[in-house]
């Protein structure tokens, strides 16, 4: 189990009431955050069905590096989407999934671009370098490519299916070469 120290409880305290000022200061329902808040404190991509609400948020990844310092950072940009909506989709990408229902990795088919809109659409960006979050409202479509499409696919399955569909992994066979 992990305890937190009475100055790490104050920190976490303190970003959770700022938290709260964002929501309040946007003057949307609280649960309409959930799946930014779990992928800016757990990491991944999530969505959530609230309230009649379809809740998505997909993560994308942007590192930046200095080759003569030898120093850089990765930038996270959070999408949150309130009732996404996939408008097209594109290409063929198989790859090997691991969702947290199921017990092992499945062999799916995603997208490699897609496009989606929805009716509310929130950008986070989480800076580690000023160890900020940067918060914008954005207007739809947004096209993604690669692992953030993949994301983005996966988590509409899972609003559209409740799970997601694949072949298991059993179904591979070793072969020595």
């Amino acid at each position: 189990m992990f305890i937190l120290d009475q100055d790490q409880t104050k920190r976490l305290l303190k970003f959770t009431l700022n938290e709260k000022k964002i929501i309040k200061t946007l003057n949307l329902p609280d649960e309409i955050f959930l799946p930014l808040f779990f992928s800016i404190r757990f990491g991944g991509d999530w969505s959530v069905n609230k309230n009649s609400k379809n809740l998505m948020s997909v993560k994308e990844k942007l590192t930046h590096y200095d080759k003569d310092k030898k120093v850089g950072y990765t930038l996270e940009k959070i999408f949150l989407f309130v009732n996404p909506k996939l408008l097209s989709q594109e290409g063929k990408i198989y790859r090997m999934e691991k969702c947290s229902n199921n017990n092992e990795r499945e062999l799916v088919e995603r997208p490699y671009n897609v496009s989606i809109d929805g009716e509310y659409i929130l950008e986070a960006t989480l800076d580690p370098k000023k160890k900020k979050i940067f918060l914008k409202t954005l207007k739809g479509p947004l096209t993604f490519s690669g692992p953030t499409a993949y994301g983005a696919a996966h988590e509409l399955e899972h609003l559209d299916n409740g799970s997601i569909e694949g072949l298991p992994f059993w179904d591979f066979e070793y072969e020595l070469i």
